[in-house]
């Protein structure tokens, strides 16, 4: 069994697929492991390091040779796939909405395509949600930016000169990330306020130290959405919170946004007016801003100023914490694969429940009900 480790050819993604530590672990499952020359280059690994662990390591053609497993952080293009064993399984974020046409591909080509995004939210897989570990960088890293771009001090501060006013930081979407970002900002000294549709969110915010900030008059969604999402509201609940965040933001230092809903458009949270009520150097991190955009305004891998107030809208943000980020996702893939790990077959042979909720592509077809539908 040949696992295939790429270097990442996306604009801007600096993490890899796999680390040294991950490297050894496969090998003791009896894996061989191939790592493109430079893979690790942007998130702090030498190609040194991972020969050290076991590896070889060699330009694209080479590592692709047989492989029967290729990872990759972002899903590869197909057409620079050649050389791999037939029916090889493709493991890697794939973006399958937004990239339907490159799933295609992968079906034409015979290749087992499995979204890792696509990895169900249940107790089982925890330790292989992506998902999870990287919302949970891009919530910390939120704040950081928030912080970089704000003008002022987040902790409030008694000085011999005078008092300084700590910062009001407001999350918006309580799931993985704007629960560390909760954590963040407070631990950086701000008030923080939050709010979601999800009722069961109060207590989590609660218990981080934050205000809770929720429509009270019209019903929002009771517990958790499907796979832990939330889901569209009625046009009520979107009426009555827009008019709560729009007395709330208009006093807020630092906006943060989180909301995402799977396979669909970012909910418009944020609109130019609410924007234009917030005070002069006030902060907004859209983190959904390349699924279109929580904020009116914000653009992808931009950092404009509206009316004075900031709005960041970096892209691909754990990539920005290469090494961590690598670090996790690289440990996502291998929990994975070594929890199918079949050892008289020299393999990983996936189950019906995880395999079937992630296998994009089989056999020469699509056949993941979520793209059927």
């Amino acid at each position: 069994m040949k696992i295939a480790v790429l270097k990442e050819q996306a604009d801007g993604e600096r993490r890899v697929a796999a680390t040294p530590e991950t490297v050894r672990k496969f090998i003791a499952l009896g894996a061989t492991l191939a790592v493109e020359t430079g893979a690790g280059e942007t998130a702090s690994i030498a190609d040194a390091a991972y020969a050290d662990a076991g590896a070889s390591v060699g330009d694209r053609t080479a590592t692709l040779a047989g492989a029967d497993i290729v990872l990759g952080v972002q899903g590869p293009d197909p057409a620079t796939l050649g050389g791999v064993a037939p029916g090889a399984w493709i493991v890697a974020s794939l973006n399958p909405f937004g990239e339907r046409a490159r799933v295609e591909a992968y079906a034409t080509a015979g290749y087992e395509a499995l979204a890792m995004e696509f990895m169900p939210r249940i107790t089982r897989a925890q330790s292989m949600d992506i998902l999870s570990s990287q919302s949970n960088l891009s919530g910390y890293k939120a704040v950081l930016d928030a912080a970089a771009e704000y003008g002022r001090a987040f902790p409030m501060m008694m000085t011999a000169a005078g008092t300084i006013s700590a910062a009001k930081a407001f999350v918006m979407g309580v799931g993985v990330a704007g629960l560390q970002a909760i954590a963040t900002a407070r631990r950086l000294g701000a008030q923080v306020s939050a709010t979601d549709v999800r009722a069961a969110t109060r207590e989590q915010i609660q218990s981080l130290g934050a205000k809770p900030i929720f429509v009270e008059n019209v019903a929002g969604i009771e517990g958790e959405g499907t796979g832990g999402y939330a889901g569209e509201m009625s046009p009520e609940y979107q009426a009555a919170q827009a008019e709560l965040v729009s007395g709330h933001i208009a006093k807020q230092d630092i906006v943060i946004t989180t909301a995402l809903i799977p396979g669909r458009p970012a909910p418009r949270l944020i609109s130019a007016a609410q924007v234009a009520s917030m005070k002069p150097g006030s902060v907004i991190v859209d983190l959904a801003v390349e699924q279109g955009g929580n904020v009116e305004g914000s653009v992808a891998g931009e950092v404009v100023v509206v009316n004075g107030v900031t709005i960041v809208g970096h892209r691909n943000v754990p990539s920005r914490l290469a090494t961590d980020a690598s670090a996790l996702f690289s440990r996502n893939l291998f929990n994975f694969l070594s929890a199918f790990w079949d050892k008289e077959a020299g393999r990983p042979v996936l189950d019906a429940e995880i395999g079937d909720a992630i296998r994009l592509t089989q056999g020469g077809r699509i056949v993941n009900a979520r793209l059927a539908s």
